[in-house]
């Protein structure tokens, strides 16, 4: 008899993507939530676990049910979670889920305050692109992949191991749940000033990582991030399998990158010290896994990033706009250099939309000094609204210059003035950088694209 688990939040991307993963393996799926947006809910309808209604209803747990996996969303009040709880039912939040469901395969788990999508993508697509088995959990929407987790018999997972809170019962970060056998770590800059108050304690969450890997285990760590460095110089070589990367040899030329191997040349997609950085990560996690190096040098010329990095909505010869999910400080400082370093001859007009808890914080934005300072032009959109939402203090153009170390830093608080100010711009031998995990309140891009994509030399 096939197992039946129930989702308390079944319509956030992870756990829509988990639900929609254990439908195919076979299992039986119900679920609950408040609010469910697209695409959770055409997909979640498509496949038959739709909720009939929105809201929490404790008659749907019964003793029957072998799991439930709660939602980082959801409260400890939740009734379904109290019903769950009165009739003793396993309750497991997601990565415990993923860790229950991979216990006997060889779990790869890729960590660090940036990169871990990139990094994991790489790796899915050099093993998908040689036709290997396995699983996998990603942060995001991938090309190439219908879902964001995969679940079967197959003897290895990837998984990309977040920091963040575990569930609202376990305020523990996701990756401690995932037990690796191999762990990447690729930098560590202060995020999530919510729930790590101090950069120490931050800090101190990737170095208990580093120390569950066990006897024998393998850590991949960048030496070019002094922190994750350091973490990996305290290591005993005698007891892990210790490989140091730093950004993979590479040149370029007339805006394309060329990887150097061995006298020859590999043109790829990506660009950017930080994403080279990246490769190099993903290139020993693939030899850890019995890849050898031509195998990886013929699948990552094909690999076109992951989604919302660097991602291209138009381009010219000589313009191009560009999309990032860049955010953090330090995200934000490698996607702006990345892109001027990439065509250094181009003006850049990079604009930045504050819009999670930390970057909106006046006692975390001096964070962000000097991170703009490769643009020609810097912007940043503050939304009144996401603010006070957040019971913050909308500030000033003053505060954010200082806070940047950018005099001439141009703050918008309108969609519509932002929009204006872009769409009269001269874009010959420029590149538009916009960079957000937020969405600009859906701004329309449409006038831009198309002043771009009419660029001519």
């Amino acid at each position: 008899m096939s197992k039946k688990y129930h989702f308390i939040a079944i319509g956030g991307a992870v756990m829509h993507n988990l639900a929609l993963s254990m439908v195919a393996k076979g299992y039986e799926v119900t679920g609950s939530d408040d609010e469910i947006y697209e695409p959770s809910r055409t997909r979640l309808e498509k496949a038959g676990i739709l909720p009939k209604a929105k809201g929490w209803f404790a008659e749907k747990i019964s003793e029957n049910l072998d799991g439930i996996i709660l939602g980082m969303h959801a409260r400890i009040d939740n009734p379904e979670l109290q019903k769950a709880k009165e009739l003793k039912i396993p309750v497991f939040s997601f990565p415990e889920f993923i860790y229950e469901q991979s216990q006997d395969k060889k779990r790869v788990v890729i960590s660090g305050s940036h990169g871990k999508t990139t990094i994991t993508s790489m790796i899915l697509h050099v093993l998908q692109y040689h036709g290997l088995d396995f699983d996998y959990l990603v942060g995001a929407q991938i090309e190439g992949f219908d879902l964001m987790v995969k679940l079967s018999d197959a003897p290895i997972i990837i998984i990309e191991g977040d920091e963040y809170l575990t569930s609202p019962l376990d305020r523990r970060p996701k990756f401690f749940h995932y037990h690796h056998d191999i762990l990447l770590m690729s930098g560590i800059a202060w995020d999530h000033f919510n729930v790590f108050p101090t950069f120490e304690n931050y800090k101190e969450q990737f170095e208990i990582l580093v120390n569950m890997t066990p006897d024998g285990g393998t850590f991949i760590y960048c030496q070019e991030d002094e922190h994750v460095n350091a973490l990996g110089m305290k290591c005993d070589p005698n007891k892990l399998n210790l490989i140091p990367y730093k950004a993979h040899p590479y040149e370029i030329r007339e805006g394309k990158t060329f990887l150097i191997s061995d006298n020859k040349e590999v043109e790829i997609n990506i660009f950017g010290e930080h994403n080279l950085q990246n490769l190099q990560g993903a290139l020993y996690i693939c030899e850890s896994l019995g890849l050898t190096k031509d195998q990886f040098y013929v699948a990552i010329p094909e690999f076109k990033g992951a989604a919302k990095r660097q991602e291209i909505l138009a381009k010219s010869e000589t313009a191009i706009l560009y999309r990032d999910f860049a955010h953090a400080p330090s995200k934000l400082k490698a996607t702006v250099n990345a892109v001027k370093n990439q065509f250094p001859e181009r003006k850049l007009i990079a604009v930045q939309e504050l819009h999670t808890y930390s970057s909106l914080n006046k006692d975390f934005v001096d964070n962000y000094a000097h991170t703009f300072d490769m643009a020609d032009i810097a912007v940043i959109y503050l939304n009144p609204k996401a603010v006070s939402l957040k019971k913050l203090e909308l500030m000033d153009e003053e505060t954010l210059q200082h806070a940047f170390k950018r005099k001439d830093l141009i703050l918008f608080t309108e969609i519509d003035k932002l929009k204006d100010f872009l769409e009269t711009q001269n874009y010959l031998s420029t590149n538009l950088l916009l960079m957000s995990s937020g969405n600009y309140d859906d701004m329309d891009l449409s006038i831009l694209k198309s002043k771009i994509n009419q660029i001519q030399s």
